[in-house]
C-alpha cells in the first residue's frame, strides 16, 4: 500500500485538534518535514509546544531542537537545554543525549562533565549510539 502523507497529516490534525498528544507531536513532524502539508517550522514548533506543555517527552525534545537552532522560534539555548532536560528526566534517550551535550559544552547550562557523563550513559543504556 503506497504511503499517503496528506491523508496521514489530515488524520493527525483531527486527533491533534481533540487534544491527543502523540497526534500533536506527529502533526508537528509532518510540518517540520513537509510531509502531507507545506513545510512550516513555525507551525511545527507551535504543535510541539502544545504537546510539550502537557509533558510529551518527544515534543519537548523536538521543541528543544527548535530553540537550539532557531527553527520556527527565536534561538534560545537556555530554553533548549531546559526542554532537553525535561525530556531526559522522562527517560527519552534523545533528550538524554541532547542534554548531555548541553552539559558537556555549557550550552544553556553551566558546563558539567560529570552530569554530561551521567546523561550520555543513560542514553547509551537505552541503545542510543553515542559517537
Amino acid at each position: 500500500m503506497p504511503q499517503d502523507h496528506a491523508e496521514a497529516a489530515a488524520l493527525y490534525r483531527r486527533a491533534a485538534d481533540q487534544g491527543h498528544l502523540d497526534a500533536q507531536y506527529n502533526y508537528g513532524i509532518c510540518y517540520r518535514d513537509g510531509k502531507g502539508v507545506p513545510q512550516d517550522d513555525r507551525e511545527a514548533a507551535r504543535l510541539f509546544r502544545r504537546a510539550a506543555n502537557k509533558g510529551h517527552a518527544g515534543a519537548q525534545c523536538e521543541l528543544g531542537l527548535c530553540f537550539e537552532l532557531g527553527s520556527g522560534v527565536p534561538q534560545d539555548q537556555d530554553e533548549a537545554a531546559r526542554l532537553y532536560c525535561l525530556a531526559a528526566e522522562q527517560g527519552l534517550a534523545n533528550g538524554q543525549f541532547n542534554y548531555a551535550f548541553c552539559c558537556e559544552e555549557g550550552v544553556g547550562v553551566p558546563q558539567d562533565d560529570a552530569k554530561a557523563a551521567r546523561y550520555y550513559r543513560l542514553a547509551t543504556e537505552q541503545g542510543l549510539a553515542v559517537a
